[in-house]
């Protein structure tokens, strides 16, 4: 793309990203989105890896995460948003307006930027991980610990902390039994998360253990856990398991020029998407530590959308 000035650049398309680029192009401000190609995840974002989406509203039966995907793109660019299938190497906020690298050296000026790269579960680097991943594995009870294939059948949960905690007590709606597997004995989450764990009936803790192995022929099996006091191998026999060891923002193309928590998430104005500056937006898990949900990401980028258009209508 040669260079330009824009009104409003958004990176990113999951539903944060999409969702500010239908609301955006609504508004006549024709923006550019820029989808990605490679880093941070695939374009589409997490629900690519997805199955079926059954929490989105408005789908009674479900829906395929690519289908739900491949949807609001399409409504996004029949409504006039430019999409680039580059990724971004940098934006540029220090000055303004701010400019937009990609990989092929390309840039864009923008007036606005909406910022919706998401967060990268973080994940064991295990084949059989990768192998199983969509079939019995997921980062994410909530939205899909409710599907069938895990009701009334044993899970496991990876991870002492609070989102592990969350995610276990969680999961014990619809599971018969749920193993929480800590590499350590104490877990990491706070004191009254703990005590929801521990006096859980249906928790049981698996304390320092790490899991080697899932097994599985064409969904998980069973779990192949190593003590890592002892180095003793065993074996559970689970239907799903959910890693709940934490997630990394993808803020790595803003090189530092935004304000982020301690946790490296971009940190926004409350009750808004403004970032530390003027006229950059910050929507979805990049910012949202807490949610992590489809539908709230959908939300925070029509707020973000809206936002830029108010910014710039009140530009001098």
């Amino acid at each position: 793309m040669a260079e330009e000035v824009v009104d409003v650049v958004i990176v990113g398309s999951g539903p944060a990203g999409l969702t500010a680029a239908i609301y955006a192009s609504r508004a006549n401000l024709n923006p550019v989105l820029y989808e990605g190609f490679q880093s941070g995840g695939m374009p589409g974002g997490q629900l690519m890896t997805t199955g079926k989406v059954e929490n989105f509203p408005g789908f009674p039966e479900g829906i395929d995460g690519q289908m739900l995907m491949t949807n609001m793109r399409e409504q996004a660019v029949r409504l006039g948003t430019r999409m680039v299938m580059e990724d971004v190497e940098e934006v540029k906020v220090g000055a303004w307006p701010f400019r937009i690298i990609t990989t092929s050296e390309e840039c864009c000026e923008a007036r606005s930027v909406i910022i919706a790269t998401g967060a990268t579960a973080n994940r064991l680097p295990l084949d059989s991980e990768q192998r199983l991943w969509g079939k019995g594995v997921s980062a994410c009870a909530v939205c899909d610990g409710a599907l069938p294939v895990f009701r009334n059948r044993p899970l496991a949960v990876i991870g002492g902390g609070d989102s592990a905690v969350e995610e276990a007590v969680h999961l014990t709606q619809f599971g018969s039994k749920i193993y929480m597997i800590h590499r350590r004995d104490e877990l990491r989450a706070s004191k009254i998360m703990q005590k929801r764990a521990i006096e859980h009936p249906k928790i049981e803790i698996l304390w320092n253990k790490i899991v080697d192995e899932f097994l599985g022929d064409e969904r998980l099996e069973m779990l192949r856990l190593r003590d890592v006091q002892t180095g003793e191998g065993s074996e559970i026999e689970v239907a799903g398991a959910f890693e709940a060891i934490g997630h990394t923002p993808n803020t790595s193309i803003l090189k530092g020029g935004l304000e982020t928590t301690e946790m490296g998430y971009i940190l926004t104005q409350p009750f808004s998407t403004a970032t530390s500056v003027p006229g950059v937006f910050a929507a979805g898990d990049v910012q949202d530590s807490k949610y992590r949900q489809a539908i709230t990401a959908a939300g925070s980028g029509c707020m973000a959308a809206m936002e830029a258009e108010k910014w710039l209508a009140e530009l001098p």
